[in-house]
């Protein structure tokens, strides 16, 4: 199996990442246009946004959380030259995981099910550990 296909689920966490933030963009500029921004603390005081730009910075903060960890998981399964159908798999999961994560986040921001979200993902990320370590044992 070609090992370069583990770059594949890392771009559509990149893209994702810069999708919230395309989003967060247009909510910061219908805010200031709304005149619902201080914009006198806006530069470095959170409380001068309303909710609807906070929470999208939440999921932002989100995106370098367990997904950093993601991305050196699948650099080392790729400079260990290990990636198949389970390591693929493992990082196709993760992602599908933080999609339905941000999707809920962005959303409704229902807690239930955006744990299980995260929950799924960490699961998933505590796998891919477990895949590198047992490639490492053989080296």
């Amino acid at each position: 199996m070609a090992r370069n296909l583990i770059f594949w689920p890392v771009l559509v966490m990149v893209l994702l990442t810069l999708l919230v933030y395309v989003r967060l963009i247009k909510v910061k500029i219908g805010e200031i246009r709304a005149g619902r921004v201080n914009l006198e603390r806006r530069a470095l005081h959170e409380d001068a946004w309303p909710e609807s730009v906070l929470q999208i910075n939440n999921n932002i903060r989100n995106q370098f959380e367990l997904p950093v960890l993601f991305y050196v998981l699948c650099g080392i399964l790729w400079a260990l030259d290990t990636v198949g159908v389970v390591a693929l798999a493992a990082a196709w999961g993760f992602v599908i995981s933080r999609v339905v994560h941000a999707w809920v986040h962005l959303g409704s921001n229902i807690i239930k099910p955006r744990r299980l979200s995260f929950t799924v993902g960490w699961w998933i990320l505590a796998f891919m550990v477990l895949l590198v370590a047992w490639q490492l044992k053989d080296l």
